[in-house]
C-alpha cells in the first residue's frame, strides 16, 4: 500500500512539474513578435527611409527645372530643356540642332549643369 501511494504521489508531482515547465517555456506575445518588429525597423532604416529621401530629392530637382538646363533622361538622352508646360508634366528637350523631344518630367534623371556648382561648393568647404 505504501508503494502504491508513493507512486501516485510521484506521478502527480511529475505532472505538476511538467505543467510548470511548459508554462515557463511559453514566451509572451510581445516576445514572439519582437523579431518581426525588429526586422521591420531595420528594413525601414536601411531601405525605405533612404529611398523616400531620394524620391523627395528627385521631385525637388524636377520642380526646379527651367529653360536652358542641360538634362539627362532615364534613357540616357542628353539635351537642353526648351519648353516646360505649366499645366502638365511635359517638357520639351532639344537633343540636336533641330530635334525636339517631349518627355514626362518623371523621365528626367538628373540635371547636368547643376553638378559643377555642387562640386565647387564642396571644394570651397575643404
Amino acid at each position: 500500500m505504501k508503494i502504491k501511494t508513493l507512486l501516485i504521489t510521484l506521478a502527480s508531482a511529475s505532472t505538476i512539474f511538467a505543467q510548470d515547465a511548459a508554462q515557463a517555456e511559453q514566451p509572451s506575445a510581445l516576445a514572439s513578435f519582437l523579431p518581426l518588429i525588429l526586422l521591420f525597423v531595420v528594413m525601414w532604416l536601411f531601405f525605405i527611409r533612404p529611398k523616400q529621401k531620394e524620391m523627395k530629392k528627385m521631385d525637388q530637382m524636377r520642380k526646379e527645372l527651367k529653360k536652358g538646363d542641360k538634362v539627362m533622361t532615364a534613357a540616357g538622352i542628353i539635351g537642353i530643356v526648351t519648353n516646360i508646360e505649366e499645366g502638365s508634366s511635359i517638357i520639351t528637350v532639344r537633343t540636336g540642332s533641330t530635334t525636339l523631344i517631349d518627355f514626362e518630367k518623371a523621365a528626367i534623371l538628373k540635371v547636368l549643369n547643376a553638378e559643377p556648382k555642387a562640386d565647387a561648393k564642396a571644394e570651397e568647404k575643404k
